[in-house]
């Protein structure tokens, strides 16, 4: 018969016990954007391999998906993310701005925190039936094409900053730029929420001739749709999409999550982040990976958005704030 106080021994040995495993097993949230969802789900399976090889620990990596200005919106309003993981850097100033993320969030981690890079290109129906090869063919009449609504995406600001830039990168004029994105959204016959909403508007309620998104969704329509549904079309100019990462220091204040938080990013960086990336159609910075991927990564003529709007926040406020020059073209063409 066990005494009683060896069984509140025992009970408390058990109760220890228990709180220890718990807190072991930490839970980061990454707050990331819509297209990012199949990536992140390899490489959060990775990273937890990754740490219990190395510190025999457990870790669970839990994750909010959405169009990326939303997702930045549901952070700074008190979701408990512990990083964000975005494809446009005013997303990350926003959250910076509002104390959220560190103001200088650019110096955490290497390549101004931005450990894999896009490309905005075309997909079209198999067999591309309207013949599209590039940016001139989608003011044609008759050419449906679905975007993201740049207030609400990454995606879709990402969309209308290569369509504008399309045109500089041939010596037009910021005239010309917006006359050609005016007559762009003409043909665009409704606004998706973000980049998965528009894959489903082309594919799931089939409206649209060519979507117009990041490089990596022909993997996940691939993976998802099966082969074959859609073909990629490269264009001949297109932008650097920066995929930029930081720490939520509001979120780490409060759980004391700052250094798991910073080695899930850092692990974005390894060889092994960024080989998961290239397999996921993103564009690694390890020269070695990229290279080992080239068959993947077709020639375009990239251009930065410092060459032709200065930086994101100044394009933000020029194109797509309120009363911006996007509000005004797409009034315009409507």
């Amino acid at each position: 018969m066990i005494q009683p106080a060896l069984r509140l021994t025992l009970a408390a040995l058990a109760l220890s016990t228990a709180t220890l495993a718990s807190a072991q097993t930490s839970t980061l949230l990454n707050a990331s954007y819509d297209v990012a969802r199949e990536f992140y789900k390899d490489f959060n399976a990775a990273y937890v391999a990754h740490v219990k090889k190395t510190t025999g620990k457990d870790i669970k990596i839990d994750q909010s998906h959405g169009g990326s200005s939303a997702q930045a919106r549901a952070v700074a309003d008190g979701l408990d993310a512990d990083v964000v993981t975005m494809n446009t850097t005013t997303d990350v100033d926003f959250l910076a701005d509002k104390g959220v993320v560190a103001k200088d969030w650019r110096q955490k981690f290497p390549n101004n925190a931005a450990p894999t890079t896009s490309t905005m290109l075309f997909l079209v129906r198999n067999g591309n039936p309207k013949g599209i090869k590039d940016w001139d063919d989608l003011v044609k009449p008759g050419v449906q094409v679905i975007v993201v609504n740049p207030k609400t995406g990454g995606n879709g600001r990402m969309a209308y900053l290569a369509a504008w830039g399309s045109v500089r990168a041939k010596g037009g004029t910021d005239a010309q730029a917006a006359e050609f994105v005016s007559k762009l959204y003409k043909n665009v016959p409704v606004l998706a929420r973000g980049g998965r909403d528009a894959t489903g508007i082309f594919l799931q309620r089939n409206i649209g001739d060519v979507l117009v998104t990041f490089e990596s969704e022909v993997v996940s329509v691939d993976n998802e749709f099966g082969a074959g549904k859609v073909d990629a079309i490269h264009p001949s100019a297109s932008i650097v999409a920066e995929n930029p990462v930081a720490v939520v220091e509001r979120t780490a204040a409060k759980k004391g999550s700052g250094d798991a938080a910073r080695a899930y990013l850092n692990f974005l960086y390894s060889p092994e982040g960024q080989e998961i990336a290239a397999r996921h159609n993103i564009r690694p910075r390890n020269e070695a990976v990229l290279k080992k991927y080239a068959a993947a990564f077709k020639p375009i003529k990239l251009f930065t958005v410092e060459q032709y709007f200065g930086s994101l926040a100044e394009a933000q406020k020029v194109h797509f704030n309120d009363g911006g020059q996007f509000d005004k073209l797409y009034t315009q063409g409507k």
